[in-house]
């Protein structure tokens, strides 16, 4: 039985050579058969022509002959045309003459009759044409197509071939190209070649292949500071177990410090693993499934309920100046986290006896979340750079700078943490504002 071939190459050479093939016998048969008929139409007229002249040369002789019989025969003797034989006969279908048999060497032939009336008495004309002249040729015709045919067609498949083979030999280096780029060799690309469409596909497979390059240095670098930043509070946890381990006994008071220190690091190790698992989480986008209705302005709320604690360790207030109704549909957890994480990074670096101001806006349908903050202001070649992971201002930033007895300033992941969050509501948070003294992060959040 016979099966499609797998290969797109004879795929491609089979459909072409099928669509040449079939126009091409049919254009051979149809070519065929119209020559034939016009032959057969030209043969008919030949012999329509010669009767008509016979009969008027019949009537003719009848005219200067004494019987209609001796018109005919005289007629037959001196009338004749190559290849047709003529016959006449009276109405009892009785032989008059007839001109010489054809040689047609039992060939096909072909017959037309027509009645003539001479005086008073009417005879058949028949004239008899060999056709085997026709038949050579119409033969001859069916020879050269039966060999030009299947040379054609074979031609055709050859070059369907060819041009499949060539016109699919960039996807071939492009295959073997893609079979040699793995994670190690990321910065591989495919060839550019074959034409728009097949370089078209390559410049998409080599903008996703930039895509997973820069997403696997992304993912390396994540990797290799998530570890240094566990790196720090496990070893102060080895580090202060095994001081308290090298003697038998010590001191309660030496046993209460070493349990602070391991508390801290723990509390800091704590919030290392809870902020990659909400930076996870947002970065699998499975947001959408625990999504509910909520109110933006009791999400506001809550968060400065929160966070006032910290304020009031810093003499720093938190008030709320502005405030709409806007309901979204929302995780209710991460957005509540990311609004925590604005005031708390705004009283981190607030002056001592600052304020921090929460302002709200709705316009068309879109909520806007102003968190504004008295610190030194971001430079503005840093406001982009403050949302990208593990990254901290250095103290000469101003607004990266901790001030005395302040908290620590975490690992560089909360702005990171509440962009994509942001991001995975369909919205966004930028620096709107920045100057000494006065810096807004702006959150905007499409409303339901």
């Amino acid at each position: 039985m016979l099966r499609w071939p797998s290969t797109l190459r004879w795929r491609l050479t089979l459909w072409y050579t099928a669509l040449l093939a079939v126009p091409l016998v049919g254009l051979a048969f149809g070519f065929y058969a119209l020559f034939a008929r016009t032959l057969s139409h030209r043969t008919d007229r030949f012999i329509d022509d010669a009767l008509t002249a016979f009969s008027r040369e019949m009537v003719a002789e009848r005219r200067a002959a004494l019987s209609a019989e001796d018109a005919i025969r005289s007629t037959v003797e001196e009338v004749r045309f190559r290849d047709l034989q003529i016959a006449v006969r009276d109405s009892t279908r009785r032989l008059v003459a007839m001109t010489p048999p054809l040689a047609s060497g039992g060939g096909s032939v072909r017959i037309v009759s027509r009645s003539v009336a001479l005086a008073s008495d009417t005879f058949e004309v028949t004239g008899t044409y060999s056709t085997a002249d026709i038949d050579d040729i119409l033969k001859r015709i069916r020879d050269v197509l039966a060999v030009v045919i299947p040379l054609l067609v074979v031609v055709a498949a050859g070059g369907g071939y060819f041009m499949a083979a060539k016109s699919l030999s960039p996807v071939s280096a492009m295959s073997e190209r893609a079979a040699e780029i793995t994670a190690t060799n990321l910065r591989e690309r495919l060839p550019v070649s074959g034409g728009e469409e097949l370089a078209g596909l390559a410049r998409v497979v080599n903008d996703l292949l930039a895509r997973l390059e820069d997403s696997f240095a992304r993912q390396r670098r994540f990797m290799a500071d998530a570890s240094h930043e566990l790196r720090t509070p496990t070893a102060v946890l080895r580090t202060e177990a095994d001081v308290i381990l090298a003697k038998d006994h010590r001191a309660e008071e030496e046993y209460r410090a070493s349990l602070t220190v391991i508390r801290d690091a723990a509390s800091r190790l704590a919030r290392i693993v809870d902020d990659l698992f909400a930076l996870a989480r947002v970065d699998a986008e499975n947001v959408a499934t625990r999504r509910e209705r909520v109110y933006v302005e009791e999400l506001v709320d809550d968060a400065m309920r929160m966070v006032r604690p910290l304020g009031d360790a810093r003499r720093v207030r938190v008030n709320l100046q502005e405030a709409v109704e806007a309901p979204v549909d929302a995780d209710a957890d991460l957005l509540g986290r990311l609004l925590i994480n604005l005031l708390d990074n705004a009283i981190k670096h607030s002056p001592e006896g600052g304020v921090v101001e929460v302002r709200m806006q709705r316009r068309d349908r879109f909520v806007d979340v102003g968190v504004i903050d008295q610190g030194r202001g971001i430079p503005e070649e840093d406001r982009e750079r403050i949302f990208q992971r593990f990254v901290r201002l250095s103290d000469d930033n101003g607004n990266g700078t901790e001030e005395p007895g302040a908290r620590p300033s975490g690992i560089g992941l909360g702005l990171a943490i509440a962009r994509r969050i942001a991001e995975a509501h369909g919205g966004s948070l930028v620096v709107f504002e920045s100057v000494p003294g006065r810096t807004e992060f702006r959150l905007t959040l499409p409303i339901t």
